[in-house]
């Protein structure tokens, strides 16, 4: 129970569950110090026992009121009230009962064990055992003063002791394990941070990865197709590329909500990479509704944008076709685009696991986002691509009216 507390609290909370074991204790042993009374009373009809089952009404509401505050001024009450009641409560037997037996003094003493459940406010060892030592001095005066009143002399009843025994060992060992609790939780966030630390530090290499292969994989191609000197349009695109790469930009994981560069497809990363990979040869019909994708916060518009450039890079090193269809569509909850192409295809249970491709830049980085990825490929007929990344609630609410330019 403390362990997911914080470590100052475990002490406070402590002792409020020990109160509330203590008080329910208490409750326990009047009721069955009432039912003894009943008892009593169908089995012995011509004493006069009901006077102590009154004397427990007093005691019974101030153990209420003290179990729901719990104060100085409720739990001093209660002893005061407990001390009377059991003054009276035992008057009663002594009074009627004679020669008063061992289990008639056993029952009386049900009331002083109630008295050392007072459970007092306060945190602490000092605190608990101050309490309970005042239950026991008052119930073993207050008794012993009904014996004497009555002429039975003075009862000394070992049960209560050893509940008050019982009660401070309770007490002892519960502060001691609060200092093994206090050197608990600190040792349970250092693991939880350094697990923290461990997943930012895969997901980081993971995107550097991710982003570097793609890079790389698709300049390379784009050299390798290139006769002459590289277009213009080629150049600036690598050269931003490289910028991306030095700079930090894509370490970024917060998605931010600029609505430049969200009002148009003209203006989305998944446009960039179609008009790349066509620079790099690749004939790409754009299908469907690609407005649709102004509808995604720009982290999860590029992350869409990347897999899919890394998708067309595939179809132009690996289909053995130079035509491939990209279409978009949308719906309240997600958008999905199919990357599709008629090329040779491929067995995907054939692929092995140490390829990145396909697994690292499309794969994880789409689940980063919350989104699915499914391959459709067949040998001799093509593949067909299909990725999910879902909207974000804002734009669930706010979304699916945006109108862009299609390609």
């Amino acid at each position: 129970m403390s362990i997911g507390l914080p470590t100052h609290l475990i002490a406070s909370a402590s002792s409020r569950s020990f109160a509330r074991a203590a008080h329910a204790i208490a409750l326990t042993c009047l009721c069955i110090a009432l039912a003894t009374v009943v008892v009593f009373q169908t089995e012995y009809s011509g004493l006069i026992l009901w006077p102590a089952a009154l004397s427990l009404l007093p005691m019974l509401a101030v153990l209420f009121i003290n179990s729901r505050t719990t104060t100085l001024f409720f739990s001093v009450s209660y002893l005061l009230v407990g001390g009377a009641s059991t003054y009276w409560y035992t008057s009663t037997f002594f009074s009627q009962m004679d020669p008063v037996s061992h289990d008639d003094v056993l029952s009386m003493s049900l009331l002083q064990i109630a008295l050392v459940m007072v459970g007092g406010p306060g945190v602490g060892l000092l605190y608990g055992i101050t309490w309970a030592f005042a239950g026991l001095l008052v119930g073993e005066l207050s008794s012993a003063f009904a014996g004497v009143q009555t002429g039975h002399g003075f009862w000394l009843e070992p049960t209560t002791a050893v509940v008050f025994v019982i009660t401070v060992a309770v007490l002892i060992f519960t502060r001691m394990t609060h200092r093994w609790l206090q050197r608990t939780p600190p040792r349970l966030h250092r693991a939880a941070r350094d697990e923290h630390l461990a997943a930012l530090r895969y997901r980081v290499e993971l995107k550097a990865a991710a982003l570097i292969h793609d890079t790389i994989l698709s300049h390379l191609a784009a050299i390798a197709a290139s006769t002459s000197a590289l277009p213009a349009e080629l150049r600036s695109q690598i050269g931003r590329d490289l910028e991306i790469l030095v700079g930090e930009e894509w370490l970024s994981e917060h998605p931010t909500d600029d609505e430049g560069d969200r009002d148009s497809w003209r203006r989305s990363a998944m446009f960039d990479a179609v008009q790349e990979c066509r620079l790099l040869g690749l004939e790409i019909d754009v299908t469907g509704d690609p407005a649709c994708l102004g509808r995604l916060n720009r982290n999860d518009g590029r992350t869409l944008g990347l897999a899919v450039k890394q998708c067309l890079v595939n179809v132009l090193k690996h289909s053995g076709t130079s035509h491939a269809e990209v279409a978009v569509f949308a719906s309240r909850e997600d958008v999905s685009v199919m990357v599709v192409d008629t090329g040779r295809g491929f067995d995907t249970d054939g692929v092995a696991p140490d390829r990145f491709g396909l697994r690292g830049s499309v794969d994880r980085r789409i689940d980063e986002v919350g989104g699915s990825v499914k391959v459709f490929s067949t040998v001799g007929r093509g593949t067909s691509i299909v990725i999910r990344v879902p909207f974000s609630q804002l734009q669930k609410v706010s979304g699916g009216n945006a109108v862009g330019e299609q390609s």
